[in-house]
């Protein structure tokens, strides 16, 4: 039973092929984790009763927590071996799953909740860490990121099938064991076939380190969600200011400190600032379109939810394929050209999509969007590969950590500004028909959701002249979010000719 890194020799064997399988486990829970919870809500509410605070909290909670500590994990995980880390947030995040899955109250299930963000924090950073020790050459390095977010993408596709399949035969909480088969599974065998690694840092983490970093994340993705949910107002900007200051105390801090929780130094390095930004860019522009699309296919196409997902699934394949080939394009190309033709290709999709809005219908529409991320596939594992590639296997926890931030960031700030530019090209568009009654025009100004719950309420023909005009709205809105990512997606290409091309990737 080693304590010690594998040797180089072996690193690259069937035994980090296995161990990599292994990493993917904890990867694939998360990823089940971030929408079942979503299918099972109704159910788990008829059940808890939760207030209204309460269920906010039950769904948003979670990933609140994994944001706020993604930092101090990676740092932690650097300082007392990832291995460790990993093994430790494994036996956590199967606990918190058995108490979440038994939770007799909304107030337990959202600390059972708050628990699996925590541990489920130490996961990723941990996972990519490894295989930075575990794949020292960088074209099995990058293989091997491939894989892994190659796992995360399926399990995400994959989420709302098996969780509807779980709810149809199971209760709200059998959701939430999904989890634990694989994590005992990681706890079984983790320890023989995972090296241990430990980075520099010495002694504990230093406590108002960790308490500035949290103190910037959570009130920056709070913020970022509220704009999303209901706009600027005086709560974000006090939350966005917050988070900003605590963030300018954390940097000044580590700094100062001899052994700081986070290098800053690694933002000196030309490829990990630029890898860092390009992951950031394409993922607002590729989660604003996929927030668009599902209210797309639900609301002017009029399908289910579980239809909708289906409809998904294309562009979980085109993901997993996009992933596995970027290797082999990389064994051909610069990763510099690899990124700009990648983000050139989803950059043509989402300006094609924003040229052609609604109108094409869901089959051009989807396959737009399968080309938008074909496009960006290349992107996260190169980015990704990027980050823990350029800097030593000491700080790769550090590292990843920072990466999965962006990524948490990417992800709250592309429904968020999308939310904001969708909301005011629909509002600024909608012509509500005369004889509306007040309270339902209103409503319909809202969303295209609130149109389409007000529509019910009226005579037929009055009904279908409202959602005539909504749907044509929710269309113009839908272009401008298209053209916005074409935007950002440019922005990549140029990232990736110069500050990229100018690091020799």
């Amino acid at each position: 039973m080693p304590t010690e890194p594998l040797a180089a020799a072996d690193r690259a064997g069937p035994r980090a092929w296995i161990g990599l399988a292994v990493l993917a486990l904890p990867l694939l829970v998360l990823a089940l984790d971030v929408s079942v919870l979503y299918l099972a809500a109704p159910t788990l509410a008829a059940d808890l009763q939760p207030s209204a605070t309460q269920q906010l909290w039950i769904l948003d909670i979670y990933g609140f927590l994994i944001a706020g500590f993604l930092i101090t994990m990676g740092g932690l995980g650097d300082r007392i071996g990832r291995r460790r880390l990993l093994l430790a947030g494994a036996a956590a995040f199967a606990l918190a799953s058995v108490v979440a899955a038994f939770a007799p109250t909304a107030e337990l299930l959202i600390a059972a909740r708050a628990l699996l963000g925590v541990a489920g924090a130490t996961l990723m950073p941990s996972t990519l860490g490894l295989i930075s020790t575990m794949f020292p050459d960088p074209g099995r390095r990058r293989f091997a990121v491939a894989v892994w977010m190659t796992t995360f993408s399926a399990g995400i596709a994959l989420g709302p099938l098996i969780g509807g399949v779980v709810l149809d035969a199971f209760w709200w909480g059998a959701v939430f064991l999904l989890g634990v088969p694989p994590m005992l599974l990681l706890l079984a065998v983790g320890r023989w076939l995972l090296p241990e690694e430990r980075g520099t840092g010495t002694g504990r983490p230093d406590m108002p380190s960790v308490g500035l970093s949290l103190a910037t994340m959570l009130p920056l993705v709070l913020a970022v969600k509220d704009l999303a949910a209901y706009g600027p107002d005086l709560q974000v900007l006090i939350a966005a200011l917050v988070g900003m200051l605590a963030g300018v105390l954390f940097v000044r801090r580590q700094r100062r400190l001899p052994d700081p929780l986070l290098d800053i130094a690694l933002f000196t390095r030309p490829a990990f600032t630029a890898a860092v930004a390009v992951l950031l860019i394409g993922l607002v522009a590729v989660n604003g379109l996929f927030f668009v699309l599902p209210q797309y296919l639900q609301l002017v196409e009029g399908t289910s939810a579980l239809v909708a997902g289906v409809w998904m699934l294309p562009l979980a394949g085109v993901n997993v394929a996009g992933s596995l080939l970027t290797p082999a394009l990389t064994r051909r190309f610069s990763v510099s050209a690899v990124v700009a033709a990648s983000a050139g290709t989803a950059a043509l999709g989402a300006l094609l999509v924003g040229l052609t809005g609604t109108g094409s219908g869901p089959v051009a529409l989807v396959a737009l969007m399968c080309g938008t991320v074909l496009g960006l596939s290349p992107i996260g594992v190169l980015a990704t590969d990027l980050v823990i590639g350029s800097v030593p296997t000491a700080r790769a926890g550090s590292a990843a950590s920072i990466s999965e931030t962006a990524g948490e960031l990417g992800v709250a700030l592309g429904v968020a500004v999308t939310g904001s530019v969708l909301t005011a090209v629909y509002t600024g568009r909608l012509v509500v028909p005369p004889g509306v009654p007040a309270v339902a025009a209103a409503r319909s100004g809202e969303s295209l959701a609130g149109a389409v719950t007000a529509a019910g309420e009226l005579p037929g023909d009055l009904a279908g002249a409202l959602l005539s005009s909504a749907r044509e709205a929710f269309g113009a809105g839908l272009s401008a979010v298209g053209l916005l990512g074409a935007g950002l997606l440019l922005g990549a290409v140029a990232l990736a000719l110069t500050a990229l091309r100018r690091t020799g990737a």
